[in-house]
């Protein structure tokens, strides 16, 4: 008796998402999808209304595993400024071992990010709102200055932009990349520091 496999809109994306390791953005379609998951582009369909509704929600699983462990840092406790620099630290990692590891994926989602407008100003205000919460720890704790974290994160992420931006990833290599990294970091953290009391 054939085991029957129940088609799920997270099922429909991990073969999307193989189907475009193997034909690439510009050739994989709906029934490339619906073919490698044995049924009718009808069924996928159902799930996903058009093929740019499947593209952005591959774009967005893809963002989301991305937010996953910055989320993690973001909830610790413990001096938030140790915090933000391992925060920072994580997501310069993780967007450049996504071009180092896979650099034919990082493409397609690099096009699929810029195709999902929406998902991707989605993405990126939960990062600036993640860095928010960091900075309100760190004045909680007396340890930081800052009158507005929210805008204070959004200038954090601007001016880290160099280091995930994917438009910068040919810079990534560098061998002057880390040591660039370790200075603005530096620079931010003092920057952001409550003066001592005496």
């Amino acid at each position: 008796m054939n085991e029957v496999v129940v088609l799920t809109p997270e099922r429909i994306l991990e073969v999307t998402e193989d189907v475009l390791r193997r034909f690439g953005l510009a050739k994989a379609t709906v029934v490339d999808v619906a073919r490698a998951l044995d049924v009718s582009h009808g069924s996928v369909y159902r799930h996903f209304p058009s093929k740019a509704s499947l593209r952005q929600a591959v774009a967005k699983r893809w963002l989301d595993r991305v937010n996953a462990p910055l989320q993690k840092v973001a909830d610790t406790s413990g001096p938030a400024p140790a915090r933000l620099e391992r925060w920072l630290r994580t997501m310069f990692a993780i967007k450049h071992k996504k071009v180092s590891e896979d650099p034919e994926m990082f493409a397609t989602y690099l096009t699929l990010a810029r195709e999902a407008c929406e998902v991707v100003k989605a993405h990126k205000d939960g990062l600036v709102d993640q860095i928010a919460h960091i900075l309100s720890d760190g004045v909680n704790q007396g340890v930081f200055q800052v009158s507005d974290p929210k805008a204070s994160a959004r200038a954090i992420f601007d001016a880290t932009i160099r280091f995930h931006h994917p438009a910068h990833a040919d810079e990534w290599s560098d061998p002057q990349h880390a040591a660039r990294i370790d200075a603005v970091l530096a620079l931010l953290l003092r920057g952001l520091e409550a003066p001592r009391k005496r």
